[in-house]
């Protein structure tokens, strides 16, 4: 029998915070231990212009809620837009990758199933801050398992 896990509700502002990996910080909501396995949820600041690389995720499917900001998302080779208030679905397997398109930070509501990508995000934020080392960062993404496969959008698609 799973073990039974307690409702539960964070506020805004609340929340695990740490440095995160597109330019401003994430804020975990939602993490294994608090869902059973079964979820995580992050919200996360994603400065102008900034994104991740080109990644996989093998075991995660991946969603994402435009809270506020412009982002473009590539996935298999389809770009997509995505403004304020938009949903991108994810599937597990899939390459993508997305960038941040406005001149303002953009917020994003980032979620997984099931859990587990917070320890992503957890060792990443011990990475020295600075220029990316990508070895690091790969390896990093290894531990979750995250591959990286190509670059940041903005690199690969310049606008």
């Amino acid at each position: 029998m799973a073990n039974r896990v307690s409702a539960f509700v964070v506020l805004d502002g609340d929340g695990e915070k740490m440095r995160g990996p597109a330019g401003g910080p994430t804020t975990i909501k939602a993490r294994a231990e608090t869902t059973n396995g079964t979820f995580t949820a992050l919200e996360n600041i994603v400065a102008s212009k900034q994104g991740p690389p080109l990644h996989i995720h093998v075991r995660e499917d991946e969603m994402y809620y435009i809270l506020d900001g412009h982002l473009r998302f590539k996935a298999d080779e389809q770009l997509l837009d995505a403004p304020t208030g938009s949903f991108v679905f994810i599937p597990r397997g899939t390459p993508h990758c997305f960038q941040n398109i406005g001149d303002a930070p953009a917020r994003i509501l980032v979620m997984f199933t099931p859990a587990g990508m917070e320890r992503f995000f957890e060792g990443q934020a011990k990475l020295p801050p600075g220029p990316l080392d990508l070895d690091a960062y790969r390896a990093v993404a290894h531990s979750a398992w995250m591959e990286v496969v190509g670059k940041p959008l903005a690199d690969s698609d310049p606008l």
